[in-house]
C-alpha cells in the first residue's frame, strides 16, 4: 500500500490525541495536524507536527488520516461536512490519501454506513480502531487497540500502530472495533462506579482508604483503573482530568442502544448509565470519573489536612 513511510494526518488533539501525535513524531513520522480549536495545536506543533489550517490541506498532503474526536456526530462532520474529508477529496483529486483510521469511540452501525459511503465515493479504506488505556497508555505507547476493517489493510498499518500500542487485535469487519470498545467501556464504567462505593464504604468504616489499591494489588479485584483512580478518589485529587464522565456516559448509552438492537440484556450497564447520568447532571460532565466518590462522600476539606 505504501512504497515509503506514509505521511500522516491527525484530527482531534485532545486528551488522547496529543500524546498519540507525540508518540508518532517520536517514531519519525511526518504528522499533519488539525483541530477545531487551533490553540490546542501549539504543543504538538512545538514537538514537530505540521499545523494545517483546514482539513482540505490535510487531505492534499496526507497518505493516512487519523481521527480521535468526541462522538459520532463529530466524526460525521469531520468526514462528510462541507469542509470535511470527503469534500476535500473532491477538491484535491490528486490526493494520495488511502486510509482513514478512526480512534474515536462511536456508534458501530453509523461507522459501517460512513465507511461504505466513503468507499463508494472515494475508494478510501476505513479502519475503526478505538483504543483503551487512557492518557497514561497514550503517553507510554501501551494502548490496547481493537480494529474493525479489511484484514490486509490493517496488517499494513503495523508501523503506525507500533509506537502507540502494546497490542492490536482485528475483531472482524468494519464496525467490529467499535462493538469491542463498547464492551470494554461497559466493564470500565461499572468498575469505576463500584470503586467509588468501595472507597467511600472503606472510609466510613474507618479504613485508610488510600491503602485499598495497594492492598488489592495483584488480586482478583485489581485493575488498572483501581490503581490509577482509587488513590485519587481517596485523596480527592480531582483537578488533573485524565478522562471525562461525559465520555463514559456516551459509551454506556451506546451500549444500551446496541443491546436493544441485539435483544441482549445488559442490566448492569443500564444502571451504570443512569448513575453516571445522575452524577454528570450535578455539574460533573467535564470532570474526571474519580469525582464519582462525591456521590457518597462530599468533599471535606478537613480530610485533606
Amino acid at each position: 500500500m505504501f512504497q515509503s513511510q506514509p505521511i500522516l494526518g491527525f484530527i482531534g488533539i485532545g486528551l488522547m490525541g496529543k500524546p498519540m501525535v507525540k508518540r508518532l513524531l517520536g517514531a519519525g513520522f511526518t504528522v499533519n495536524v488539525w483541530n477545531r480549536d487551533q490553540a490546542k495545536l501549539n504543543e504538538v506543533v512545538e514537538a514537530g507536527a505540521k499545523k494545517n489550517d483546514s482539513i482540505f490541506s490535510m487531505v492534499a498532503n496526507s497518505d493516512v488520516i487519523m481521527m480521535c474526536v468526541s462522538d459520532t456526530e463529530a466524526v460525521q462532520d469531520v468526514v462528510f461536512g462541507e469542509q470535511g474529508i470527503s469534500a476535500g477529496l473532491k477538491a484535491h483529486p490528486e490526493s494520495k490519501l488511502k486510509v482513514l483510521m478512526d480512534f474515536s469511540s462511536i456508534d458501530p452501525d453509523r461507522t459501517r454506513s460512513m465507511a461504505e459511503s466513503l468507499q463508494e465515493a472515494s475508494d478510501i479504506s476505513w479502519v475503526d480502531c478505538p483504543v483503551s488505556g487512557g492518557v497514561a497508555g497514550a503517553e507510554q505507547g501501551t494502548l490496547a487497540i481493537m480494529c474493525g476493517g479489511d484484514e490486509e489493510v490493517i496488517s499494513q498499518l503495523n508501523a503506525i500502530f507500533d509506537p502507540l500500542s502494546q497490542r492490536v487485535t482485528r475483531m472482524g469487519p468494519t464496525g467490529s472495533g467499535q462493538v469491542t470498545k463498547i464492551c470494554n467501556q461497559m466493564i470500565v464504567s461499572c468498575n469505576v462506579l463500584v470503586m467509588a462505593e468501595v472507597m467511600a464504604l472503606a472510609e466510613k468504616a474507618g479504613v485508610e482508604s488510600a491503602q485499598i489499591p495497594q492492598a488489592l494489588k495483584g488480586g482478583f479485584a485489581d485493575s488498572i483503573p483501581l490503581q490509577l483512580t482509587g488513590p485519587r478518589m481517596a485523596e480527592r485529587d480531582f483537578d488533573d482530568v485524565k478522562w471525562h464522565v461525559k465520555t463514559l456516559l456516551k459509551d454506556l448509552d451506546m451500549a444500551s442502544d446496541l443491546s436493544k438492537a441485539m435483544q441482549s440484556s445488559t442490566p448492569m450497564a443500564g444502571l451504570g448509565a443512569e448513575l453516571m447520568r445522575m452524577h454528570g447532571s450535578k455539574g460533573y460532565m467535564e470532570s474526571d470519573p474519580c469525582t464519582l466518590i462525591e456521590q457518597y462522600l462530599p468533599v471535606d476539606k478537613d480530610l485533606k489536612d
